[in-house]
Parts: C-alpha cells; structure tokens; sequence
C-alpha cells in the first residue's frame, strides 16, 4: 500500500542479475547510474570522487567516539563492505516544494566499522552523499567527525563566513559570497552550502537529515575545507533583550544520543552547467519522510509584513505603530489583494520579558483574528525560538485556540544539537495543532521540509533586511545572483522581497524607517519567481503598495506552489533566468548583477499552444530611475524568442497564460 509521502520505491537491475559483492579490507568503489561519477573508499575511510575518471577531490571521513575531543575511540578503519550492483530508484511525493514531486536513483555501498558502527555512501548522477550510523542500544558519545575535503591547487571556491569573530558558531547564518581561491580563503568559519570550482564542474558542499547532531561548519586550509561543529550545550545563558538564549559554557563533545540512529547524511552536488545548481533535489531526497501525515491543512500564500518599512504607513488618519487600528489596515489590505496572511512581528508581545502568553495592551489579538477570519486573512504571530520552545504546549493551545495560523519563529543563531532538537521539537508540536512555521535566524535548510512540510519556509540567506543597514558598497544585486545556484540547494528561502523604493548603483540611500532595494522595480519583482518561497512576504507599506496596484496585482497573481521548476539561462554570480510551471501556465523570472545585460529568452520549454503573456520588463530610464518599469501585453507561442534587455541590478518578469 503506498503512502502519500512515497509514491514508489523499488530496485531495478543494471545487469541481467542484481547481486552484490562482500569485502574483507579491501578498497572499495561505486558508481553512479550514468557512470560519470565513482566514489572510490579506502580501508582508512578515505573518499576519492571522480567525475569521467578525473579525479574531482578526495575526504577525508571518520568519528571519534567519547567525551573528549583529545581522547576517546578513532572509528577510521573498515572491517568489511558491500557495494549493490544494482540501481535503485525512488520517487517521494514533495508537498511545497519547487516542483510536485522528487525522483532520484543511486547506487550504494554499505560499509561496517568497529563497535556496531557503518557507513552508508550513495553516488547519484547528481554527486554524492555519504552518512554514518550505530546499530549500539546503549547512549554513543562523539567527541567530534571528520569531515576534511581536499580539491585541486587553485580552486576556486564561493564561501559565506560566520560574522561573529568571537563566538563564530552563534550567528545568523547571513552573509554574502566570497568567491576566491581556496588557498587565499579567509582565516573564518564557513557555514554551509560551500561550493568549490573543479575544472569544468563546481561541486557544493551540503548536508541533509540534520536531527539530535550538529551542523557542520568548515576552515579553508591551504586547497583543503575541514569540518568543525559546535560542542554540545552545557550551560544557557539568557540576554536581556528578546530572552534570547545562547550558549554560555559547552562540554568537550559534539552529540550525543541513545540507542541505534543514524547521523546526518554529508552531501556533495556535482554540476556542470550553473543552471543545474538551483534545482538540485539530492538535500529533500535524503532527507527523513514526513512525520506529521495529512498535510492538507498546510495553506502557503503570501504575506503582508510589517517589520521591513518599520510600520512606516503614510496618508492616513491614526497613528501608525504596533496597535490594533495598524493591524486592521494591514488585513483591509491583505484582503483587497487577496494576500492570505498578515505577519505580526515583534513587538505584540513584550519581548525583553519573554512574555508570549499575553499581548502588549495596545494590541486587541482575539479581535484582529476575528478581524481578519472575516475577511479571509490568517495572522501569523512572530516569536523568539526558545521562548516559544519554554511555553510550547500552553502556547500552542492558546493561539491556536483563537485562530492563528502559525509562527515565525526567530533569532535560533546556533546549530549545535540542542538547537537542532529544538527546531525539531517545535515543528512536531506545532504541527500536532495545525500551525505552519517560518524559521528565521537559522541556517540553511537541511530537509526538515520534507520531514516536517508545516515550515513553510527558511531564512539563512542575506536578505531584504539587510538594505536597512547596509552600507552603499553592499553589492546586494550581485548577491541576488549569487546564493539561487548556492544557498537555493538547500531548499526554500525567505528573501522577504517586494520593495517599491528601489535604488541605482549611483543613488541607492541607506534608510532605516524607509528603506530602499539596491537594483530596478523588475529586479524585486522577478524574486517571486527566481525564489523558492512558498510563503512569501510582501515587505513594502501597504499605503507605498496602493500606490503601485499594477504590481501588487502581479505579485498577487504569481502563484506560491509548482509542478515543475527549471533553470533556463543563468551564470553563477552574473544573472539568472529560471521558469515554473504551475498546471498549465508558465512564470519566468530573470535578475542581473549591477552589470546591465541582454538575454534572448527562447519559449521552447512551453508545450504547444498559444499563450496570454503579461511582461514586466525595465523602463528605459531605469539605469536613472530604477522604480521606472515597463508593462506590456502579447500572444506568444512556443516558438516565439523575447529580446529582453535587464538594466543595471535588473530583472523581468513574464506570465505566461495557456489559451489553448
């Protein structure tokens, strides 16, 4: 009987007679289905990849066992392996994810250590994935992992460092790209997704099915990237401001846990074409299968948001702020727009006290959500991650109770293994009372969509936010087209875009209270296609939106869930165009550096037919004036080719509606 989550698993033979072949201390090596890629694994458990019999880089891979980094068991020595002759194939059901459902196919090795330990690897035509796991029943201690990838002299690599010297492994898990030469790579932390450059194709350094264990973190050595993780949690510590919690003091291990598991899978995408980088599947493939079951209750849609324009509404007769009359104008407008949720961010509770049981006074919650249930606008309630998680259950049942829709849970900063329990923890009892997540502060998804479909969405990216502190040398457009091939990997991503004051290279302002995105109108625009995002914000004031209805009416019409997603022009760190289907009508989205461009988009993706196209391009003052656009309608086919010129940090948008 299959399940909703897996539509089909089975094994298939590349030979007329599946076997395998058993191994005493002797090297072994798989394939991938295509044959382009071997992972070649040493009796010292040493990885060698090649990609059509080049080697691409070499890993080093072990754990240590115990509860001191400096002691304790080195598990680095094969006893035995298997390596399946056979293919097998699986294709899983992908409910909000870039496209309906995930197919993969593989084969593996199965290789056992000492002590009731093993080591799974998996080579795909897509790259490579290797994880560890315990068969033991009694608590496993590890004192830490090897992880320790050696590429070619000169590679270049695209790296993001932690931004806190002092205490790297605490942080926001934002920052831009630095493309350089590994050996010339900053003396920094690099959280995940890293990609290095290997002749003709860039392998991305990933991992999925993060549970009870750390994240991995990496160090530039030399040609090298070697893994670090943060120790486990001893003692928490409080700031006053939010009652955010952090780590004061940690004990000398990475993780521990009871009885057999396994640990998180380390993967290695391979590309040789940049477009083929943001819709790698292999980190949603590997990961765990749902865990919550019905998902039909699960509503994406996008959001109005308050945070970003700082409450800052123009034209109208009160006081604008955190109070109830605000938040009546943000759900007149929602529902205007059709836009299903308003996001309530901080401050409609006290948050330097933690108190999320009871709103400030000035906010009437019980109201606003009859309010909104009136005219079909959910409100989601922003949060601190562990003050939600110290007032799960009562929270839960009381907002839930009165109708809220979710969480937008923020400022985790870390990855140790506690805060991994806790984005876990939260995502089961919250599903338990039917509220979808958004996770901000957080690092890079590593599958838990799939596990847990109610996070709708993740940050762990340099987003909108950051135009309201940024400095003028910021090169934000360039990073717009950066992190879709690298950070896109990993999963969905809450950009929060939608900005009606937009800037030029030349006369981009920094403004807190009304802030301004670096690049052209179309440039914002296109974010709703470029971007995995099926909950997304519309971060601009409402009164600077109905000022600007033809686009809000655009955004609105986008759609927040996809059959199928394709890359169909793009250079990594350059521009990027990228398509989705979504039943039988087409959106294509395409952004630019601060380098102005001209891309020919050929329509031949689309199935025959005629097509209703509604195309957003920038105006011809827009290197001048960059909210200048252009709007234009037209009868398209397949065959049909569109010259599209992107101003400097511009974009585009086209919808293409299927007429017969």
């Amino acid at each position: 009987m299959r399940t909703q989550q897996t539509l089909r698993l089975f094994a298939i033979s590349t030979f007329f007679l599946a076997y395998c072949i058993g191994m005493e201390g002797k090297d072994l090596t798989v394939t991938s289905p295509g044959g382009k890629i071997a992972v070649g694994l040493s009796d010292d458990l040493r990885l060698t990849v090649s990609y059509e019999g080049r080697t691409l880089f070499t890993a080093e891979t072990g754990l240590r066992l115990g509860a001191s980094a400096t002691g304790g068991r080195q598990l680095r020595k094969m006893k035995s392996g298997t390596v399946a002759m056979k293919v097998t194939e699986e294709t899983t059901e992908a409910p909000f994810y870039r496209q309906k459902s995930v197919s993969t196919s593989y084969r593996a090795m199965d290789v056992r250590l000492a002590g009731g330990f093993g080591m799974h690897v998996r080579a795909y035509d897509e790259g490579v994935a290797y994880r560890f796991y315990t068969t033991n029943k009694k608590q496993t201690v590890i004192a830490d992992e090897t992880a320790d990838f050696s590429f070619p002299a000169d590679s270049k690599a695209w790296l993001a460092y932690s931004t806190n010297d002092e205490k790297p492994f605490a942080m926001a898990f934002q920052n831009t790209y630095d493309e350089t030469l590994l050996s010339k790579a900053q003396d920094k932390y690099i959280f995940l997704p890293a990609t290095v450059e290997c002749g003709r194709v860039k392998v991305t350094l990933l991992e999925s099915d993060l549970r009870s264990y750390p994240g991995m973190f990496l160090k530039a050595d030399g040609n090298s990237l070697k893994a670090s993780f943060a120790k486990f949690p001893k003692r928490m510590g409080y700031y006053k401001w939010r009652g955010m919690s952090y780590v004061e003091e940690t004990e000398d291990f990475i993780a521990k846990s009871e009885g057999a598991r396994t640990y998180p899978w380390r993967v290695m995408v391979i590309t040789e074409q940049d477009t083929a980088m943001p819709v790698s599947n292999l980190v949603y493939a590997l990961a765990a299968p749902n865990r919550i079951g019905d998902t039909s209750w699960i509503k994406p849609g996008k959001v109005a948001w308050d945070w970003w324009h700082d409450w800052n509404l123009k034209g109208v007769d009160f006081e604008a702020g955190i109070n109830t009359r605000t938040y009546e104008y943000y759900i007149d407008f929602a529902a205007k727009n059709h836009i299903p949720y308003v996001v309530m961010d901080e401050g409609w509770y006290d948050s330097s006290r933690g108190d999320i049981m009871h709103p400030i006074e000035a906010i009437d919650l019980e109201h606003l959500v009859d309010y909104g249930r009136e005219r079909g606008v959910g409100i989601v309630l922003w949060t601190v991650f562990n003050v939600l998680d110290e007032h799960l259950i009562p929270a839960c049942e009381k907002y839930a109770g009165m109708g809220i829709k979710g969480w937008k849970v923020d400022f985790m900063d870390r990855n140790d293994q506690g805060a991994v329990e806790m984005a876990e923890r939260l995502a089961n009892s919250c599903a338990q009372y039917r509220l979808l997540l958004d996770y901000h502060g957080f690092y890079a998804p590593t599958g838990m969509s799939r596990t847990y479909p109610n996070i709708l969405n993740y940050e762990g990216v340099f987003g909108m936010e950051e135009a309201r502190w940024a400095k003028k040398e910021t090169d934000m457009p360039r990073y717009d087209v950066t992190f879709p091939f690298i950070r896109g990997m990993a999963g969905q991503v809450d950009f929060t875009p939608g900005a009606m004051r937009n800037g030029t290279k030349e006369n981009w302002v920094e403004c807190y209270q009304n802030p301004v995105s670096m690049g052209t109108r179309c440039h914002q625009l296109a974010c709703y296609v470029v971007h995995d995002s099926p909950f997304t914000m519309l971060c601009d004031a409402p009164t600077n939106y109905e000022r600007e209805q033809p686009c809000v009416d655009l955004i609105t019409s986008i759609p927040d869930t996809w059959d199928e997603t394709r890359v169909v022009l793009g250079q990594l760190g350059h521009y990027i165009v990228t398509a989705r289907r979504a039943g039988n009508d087409w959106y294509v989205g395409g952004q630019t550096n601060w380098d102005a461009r001209e891309v020919t988009l050929a329509l031949d993706f689309l199935p025959t037919g005629s097509y209703q196209a509604t195309i957003a391009t920038d105006g011809i003052n827009a290197n001048h004036n960059a909210e200048d656009y252009r709007l234009e309608q037209r009868q398209l086919t397949p065959a049909d080719r569109l010259d599209i010129k992107m101003a400097s940090g511009g974009g585009f948008l086209v919808k293409l509606i299927r007429k017969n």
